[in-house]
């Protein structure tokens, strides 16, 4: 039952979106299992350019089944708008996807009440999208969620906004704000009723189905392993399990069926938001990586604090995911540097450490510099056509995070890979 899932080994913002569309090719269903529309991966297939939020980054190979976990929490209308600009790309999913009933439902108070949040001169700044992803998490931890599959039962859906309402006007009131009417809240989720229903099913039956007969499949995590809610740098993560093992409940299949981790890690270290970031650089470094990089929110267009890539961090995120292997991205923004630098661990108060540290507030960074190199990379499609510094560079990820590279992407487009072991297992 061979299933593999990717999943994000930094702060997200990793480049999963290119590597499962290339691995795509040879699975024959890609599986959302956390998170919503605030996960924006982006593909570049022929010079056009594609953000999915939602849709799982198969959904551009004719083949592939897309199947939205019961993980995820889903905005109807976003999730409409992607079929409509795929389909504007001569791409109908159609028969090809399946959305779990049991995934919960983005509604209008879920942003409203993640707005008035991040505006707020009172209380923590977690640096959110503003798409009401918290929000949404809270209903479902506090067991008043709704859920997709209640599109189908328009009575159910008006008693469960209701109460979820009734629940969240206090605290829009004490942020400043008006909570919306109910019956409009439910006319215009109501609306969507009619092309979502027909897309909905039971993803974990037809999953394990999938897999018993012997079909390749990938389960594609959002966001980045230091953004999870159990292992990451709280309270500054998602409200979801972004590491592997929320493959399982997300989807709804057991750990047994995974075969196999693969970790995306950038040639460097971004971060969206606030928080600890122990390798932020705020120089010329800092400003290439960002400009050559691109490294800005494909959802919200916010630049993206940049840093030397975190080996430390990188460690962590193998052992908390059982990483079996890498994919290294973005390694053609580093060409250009003189010098590159590598963070190995960390130097705290008790003293210096190769391991994560605890509070990544009190930590600095330990750095090992590497020569950097001036060649363009994009054009190489095998690891011998690489300049010497940048396989020594490759080289020195390997041996210092115990971790093989499998996949190297020397450029956005969908060719412009090195593969060294098949990703998939």
């Amino acid at each position: 039952m061979p299933a593999t899932v990717i999943i994000g080994a930094q702060w997200g913002d990793e480049g999963k979106g290119k590597i499962v569309d290339r691995l795509a090719e040879s699975a024959d269903l890609v599986v959302r299992y956390a998170g919503g529309p605030n996960a924006g991966h982006t593909l570049v297939v022929a010079g056009r350019k594609v953000v999915l939020r939602l849709i799982p980054s198969g959904a551009l190979h004719p083949h592939t089944l897309c199947l939205l976990g019961q993980g995820m929490v889903i905005s109807p209308e976003t999730l409409l708008e992607e079929l409509d600009g795929l389909a504007e790309y001569g791409v109908a999913l159609g028969h090809r996807m399946l959305l779990s009933r049991q995934a919960h439902l983005i509604l209008p108070y879920h942003v409203l009440v993640d707005e008035l949040r991040e505006g707020s001169e009172a209380g923590t700044k977690i640096g959110t999208t503003k798409r009401g992803i918290g929000p949404c998490y809270e209903d479902k931890v506090g067991r008043r969620g709704v859920r997709v599959g209640d599109l189908e039962k328009p009575a159910v859906l008006r008693a469960k906004v209701s109460e979820a309402l009734n629940n969240w006007r206090p605290t829009i009131q004490a942020l400043g704000g008006t909570a919306p009417d109910l019956e409009a809240v439910c006319d215009r989720i109501l609306r969507t009723a009619d092309r979502i229903v027909p897309l909905l099913g039971d993803v974990s039956a037809r999953l394990e189905t999938e897999l018993a007969a012997g079909k390749r499949a990938m389960l594609e995590g959002a966001q980045g392993t230091m953004l999870d809610i159990d292992n990451g740098t709280y309270p500054f993560v998602t409200s979801s399990s972004a590491v592997a093992g929320g493959a399982c409940t997300g989807a709804g299949i057991g750990p047994t069926r995974i075969d196999r981790v693969l970790g995306i890690t950038k040639a460097y270290t971004t971060r969206v938001g606030a928080g600890p970031f122990p390798t932020e650089l705020d120089d010329d470094a800092g400003h290439h990586l960002r400009n050559v990089g691109h490294e800005f929110g494909s959802v919200t267009g916010r630049p993206r604090r940049t840093g030397w890539l975190d080996l430390a961090a990188l460690r962590y995120a193998r052992r908390v995911n059982g990483i079996d292997g890498l994919a290294l991205t973005k390694l053609d923004v580093l060409s250009g540097l003189d010098v590159i630098k590598v963070c190995v661990g960390y130097r705290t108060p008790d003293g210096e450490s190769l391991e994560l540290s605890p509070d990544l507030a009190d930590a600095t960074p330990v750095y090992t510099s590497l020569p950097g190199w001036k060649e363009p990379l994009r054009a190489a499609r095998a690891i011998e056509e690489l300049p010497t510094a940048v396989r020594r560079y490759l080289e020195f990820v390997e041996t210092t995070a115990e971790l093989g590279i499998d996949i190297v992407s020397v450029g956005p487009g969908r060719d412009e890979t090195i593969e060294l072991r098949s990703g998939l297992a």
